[in-house]
């Protein structure tokens, strides 16, 4: 399928995790998205006029990307590892080098590219923070900011609501989980749904948002862009 001059080449990074799956199905349906090109290790399963798949095993190096990323209008990053899922080293490597190895080949190949990036609530750009996630979450964002890209959006949620079942990774997930409806009526700017993460991502992406060059979206401002209420009433 062939996008009109009006509509995006959208970019989506981590398709079949959580966040990742929800933003490829919102660019497929999003009006303003011509073309979705999702890049991971593993096929989606999904089928789409619009959509073209990439495999990639080794983010280490994304060299081999440079013509699936050329002449791209926007990229979602939504690669990442779970606290706990895997070793330290492996963590940093998977949410720092990743992230900034990516982003240098898109870089090189769509320079006018905008780039939407899943981070986390409490990310620590100075690198000051006690909490490893954080002090990496802040150093992928410090890189992004410094990439050169016209447009970086950085997305902070708090705590992500999975919608559909899942199995958690880990007991803290599990307690979030049972407590959600609690927290979504008592503290709304703490939680996000995934598929109202995910579809901000992408009109963000799609369509912009805000002004200046780097933009911070803490868990509030994305709820008040995804049009969610502070009551705790919304779907």
């Amino acid at each position: 399928m062939t996008p009109t001059e009006a509509q995006k080449r959208l970019v989506i990074v981590g398709a079949t995790g959580m966040v990742g799956g929800y933003a490829l199905r919102c660019a497929l349906d999003h009006p303003s998205v011509g073309t979705a090109t999702a890049i991971g290790r593993k096929p989606t399963g999904l089928s789409h006029p619009k959509l073209n798949e990439v495999l990639h095993q080794d983010f280490a190096d994304c060299s081999a990307l440079t013509g699936a990323l050329t002449g791209q209008d926007a990229a979602v990053f939504c690669l990442g590892a779970y606290t706990g899922a895997v070793a330290d080293a492996e963590l940093r490597r998977i949410t720092v080098d990743y992230t900034i190895e990516f982003a240098r080949v898109l870089r090189g190949a769509s320079p006018n590219a905008t780039f939407a990036f899943l981070s986390a609530g409490g990310a620590d750009p100075t690198g000051r923070s006690r909490i490893a996630y954080a002090r990496y979450k802040g150093e992928a964002e410090k890189a992004l900011a410094a990439a050169g890209f016209p447009r970086v959006y950085i997305f902070r949620p708090g705590y992500i609501y999975p919608v559909h079942p899942r199995r958690e990774p880990n007991f803290s997930y599990r307690l979030l989980r049972a407590v959600y409806p609690v927290f979504r009526v008592l503290f709304p700017n703490q939680v996000i749904r995934a598929d109202d993460l995910a579809r901000t991502m992408v009109d963000a992406a799609a369509r912009g948002t805000g002004e200046g060059k780097t933009l911070v979206l803490e868990n509030r401002d994305i709820r008040n862009l995804a049009g969610l209420v502070p009551s705790g009433f919304e779907r």
